[in-house]
């Protein structure tokens, strides 16, 4: 209750400009949670699939794996559908890399969706709360030249807190947002560069298995 009672405080001694920023911090934080809850479940659902996609790549059963990919709606799988549905209408490898290139031009927004709009909101939080601080200092000035002697203590202290609990608070939700930010790019970073790694993989077997199914003939052709 302690803790309870410290926070009303906060927004009775800070002014209306304290609601408006708490407002985009939720806002901020609302997308933060939403994007780091979507991310991780792609994550580990694209570990999944590769465990059992990397096996099958290796051993040369692409068939197997195209069955695998069409029962799966993460990310991976969409990468690799474009990929495994070329193997057998196209001539060269770069046929196929550039129909996975294609899928990861389609991926990658779909993982950095509303990631952006968390460096926004920090800046917006930040501003809020300097403008809330300029104008309890504007108050502090306006008190002190018209008040009472007796009442300018009590006034400049009131206009003091709202500027320095608007300051407090802006900066909380600017930094906290921009953490926010900064980890979830580095997420979704990471999972980009998975999806790279394991289009090169999957390149590379299909390049062996290519290279090997044509060694016998042109060895029994010399």
């Amino acid at each position: 209750m302690h803790a309870f009672d410290v926070v009303i405080n906060f927004f009775k001694q800070g002014g209306f400009f304290l609601y408006p920023i708490a407002l985009v911090w939720i806002i901020g934080l609302a997308i933060a949670v939403e994007r780091f809850l979507y991310l991780t479940r792609v994550g580990s659902a694209n570990d999944r699939l590769w465990g059992e996609l990397q096996p099958l790549f290796e051993s040369g059963e692409f068939k197997q794996a195209t069955g695998v990919v069409s029962s799966s709606d993460g990310v991976l799988a969409q990468v690799m559908r474009y990929g495994l549905s070329r193997i057998n209408t196209a001539r060269r490898r770069d046929d196929v890399e550039k129909a996975m290139e294609e899928s990861l031009v389609e991926v990658v927004p779909q993982l950095e969706r509303r990631t952006h709009y968390l460096s926004a909101l920090a800046n917006i939080g930040m501003l809020m709360g300097l403008f809330g601080t300029v104008l309890g200092l504007i108050n502090a000035f306006a008190a002190v030249a018209q008040a009472n002697p007796a009442e300018k203590a009590s006034l400049l202290s009131a206009s003091i807190s709202v500027a320095m609990n608007n300051t407090a608070l802006g900066l909380l939700s600017a930094i906290t947002l921009l953490l926010s930010h900064l980890y979830l790019e580095t997420k979704t970073t990471n999972i980009v560069d998975g999806l790279e790694v394991a289009s090169v993989k999957f390149l590379n077997a299909l390049s062996e298995r290519a290279a090997a199914s044509q060694a016998p003939s042109t060895g029994s052709a010399g």
